[in-house]
């Protein structure tokens, strides 16, 4: 009896052993899936981890170069102002004002003294958050154990848009001098093509759509003309787009464009003489003064002519001045002349202003930036049309 039951306990050991070394096996194995688990788990977060890691370098390579956000401010101030950054020792060795002198140069083209610029002068300490936001700014940079040689450089919309933010860097006071004096003209150029590209923007979004309807019937042209030009006169190959409906002289302000063409001879047809000889009499024909036998004329000995590239195509840029026969009316004019090779004649958009005893500087570049988005037949077909101009890069002579 005894030998039964020990024999019976031996069972139950035995099975209690099995059942208890089972569970340590199963236990084993669950922590051991547990700890796979754990580690996978541990291999996936590192993965995404270096996943995120890697993303975000990318991220960040792509995002390196500077964008234009929706949060950028608008500029602030009119065309054709420019503010002078400069140190306190820059406006005591004169450098600041043989900017000053350039930018406030007479413009070209009009009968009263006019400066190019509206220019505003102040310490660089007095930089404000509110005065980044100029739409032209010019740094003037002299020291001489930072450069050796005069430099200008220029960066776009980096505190607002659309702006301008340019640096003259100088060893020396004189050298700074020296640069500005030898690059007057492409200083004033610079900054005058970066208001009339300005302008053409404003443009290409709102122009008046008569105005381009009566270009494209008379030549097949295009031309985007600013929306205060509504009223239309058609003459022979002529168009003439207007705030009045006249030519009188008691307005305040009288904007004009006119579009016109003749037939191209040779080289000589962009002579002085033959182009007043054709304004003159296309003007004659179609824009007569207030009473009758008066008409436009050219004031002769006061035109400045240029020869430049626009939309890649030789142009003739004429600015002068008009008056009227036998009456006491006039102002200044700018034309842009260019070939229409397909027709083999010479189209020219032309934009003058009467506007006595007031500043034309801003109404007639106003004008002039309509000029330079003629689109003569053979170029309306292209996709893309740069309407820009060509800026004027200005780099140093070594």
């Amino acid at each position: 009896m005894k030998k039964y039951i020990l024999k019976v306990c031996m069972m139950l050991l035995a099975v209690l052993i099995t059942v208890s070394c089972g569970n340590a096996r199963k236990g084993e194995q669950s922590q051991q899936k547990e700890d796979v688990q754990t580690e996978a788990k541990a291999q996936v977060k590192s993965g995404n981890a270096r996943k995120a890691k890697k993303s975000k370098k990318g991220n960040a390579k792509k995002t390196g170069r500077r964008k234009k956000s929706v949060f950028t401010p608008s500029s602030a101030g009119s065309p054709y102002e420019v503010l002078l950054v400069a140190g306190a020792e820059d406006f005591k060795s004169g450098a600041v004002d043989s900017l000053y002198g350039v930018l406030t140069d007479d413009m070209a083209g009009v009968a009263q003294p006019e400066p190019c610029f509206k220019v505003s002068r102040i310490n660089q300490g007095d930089l404000s958050k509110t005065l980044r936001l100029c739409r032209n700014i010019i740094q003037i940079k002299i020291d001489p154990s930072q450069y050796t040689k005069a430099k200008f450089k220029y960066s776009r919309d980096v505190y607002a848009a659309p702006q301008l933010v340019a640096t003259i860097q100088a060893h020396d006071a004189n050298q700074f001098k020296e640069f500005v004096s030898d690059n007057h003209d492409m200083i004033i150029d610079f900054f005058t093509r970066a208001e009339l590209n300005r302008q053409i923007d404003i443009l290409k979004g709102d122009h008046q759509p008569h105005i381009l309807e009566a270009v494209k019937q008379t030549f097949g042209a295009e031309i985007w003309a600013p929306v205060e030009l509504t009223r239309i006169k058609k003459g022979r190959n002529f168009v003439w787009a207007a705030s009045q409906d006249r030519f009188p002289k008691n307005v305040e302000q009288n904007l004009n464009i006119v579009v016109y063409s003749y037939p191209y001879r040779d080289v000589n047809t962009f002579t002085e003489a033959y182009f007043v000889r054709k304004r003159d009499s296309v003007m004659k024909a179609n824009v007569p003064g207030p009473r009758d036998g008066q008409y436009m004329m050219t004031v002769k000995g006061f035109n400045l002519i240029s020869e430049e590239a626009v939309h890649g195509h030789y142009a003739q840029i004429v600015r002068g001045l008009w008056n009227i026969k036998d009456y006491d009316m006039g102002g200044p004019f700018v034309s842009v002349s260019r070939v229409d090779e397909e027709h083999q004649r010479v189209v020219v958009a032309e934009a003058f202003v009467y506007y006595p005893n007031h500043p034309k500087r801003d109404i007639l570049k106003k004008l002039e930036a309509a000029l330079y988005t003629l689109r003569l037949p053979d170029e309306l077909h292209l996709e893309r049309f740069s309407y820009d101009l060509d800026e004027v890069i200005i780099t140093p002579q070594d």
